[in-house]
């Protein structure tokens, strides 16, 4: 299932990139594809340097696309089903970078010490 997620990742970024020419994707990336047991289904995470309104808008713009996307994995790989696609944000880089900031900014409250816990 991970090599099948990994191979649909892949792909569905080339679809992106090179076949959907609509301006709302933006900078959107492919972050990962968890597929299911049956791989009837798939959960394809997005995420974007922008803000949510973009993320969200274009998350909107590819669940419209999802068929369009699905007949062009047809084409291109070969597995016994092309699953059904659900697009769902991946906030897991901005959650990483809130939480260095975070740690950032006890180290400059600690005085640019190490954390210490007591």
């Amino acid at each position: 299932m991970q090599r099948v997620g990994d191979l649909l990742r892949q792909e569905i970024s080339e679809i992106m990139c090179r076949r959907m020419k609509d301006p709302r994707l933006g900078f959107l990336t492919v972050t990962s594809v968890e597929v299911s047991p049956d791989l009837r289904y798939a959960k394809v995470f997005i995420s974007s340097p922008g803000t949510e309104e973009e993320l969200a808008s274009g998350l909107k713009v590819l669940a419209g696309a999802s068929g369009f996307i699905r007949s062009e994995l047809f084409k291109r790989v070969t597995l016994r089903f092309i699953p059904e696609l659900s697009f769902r944000p991946d906030r897991s880089i901005a959650h990483g970078i809130r939480i260095s900031k975070v740690l950032k900014d006890l180290r400059e409250k600690d005085g640019g010490g190490t954390l210490e816990s007591q």
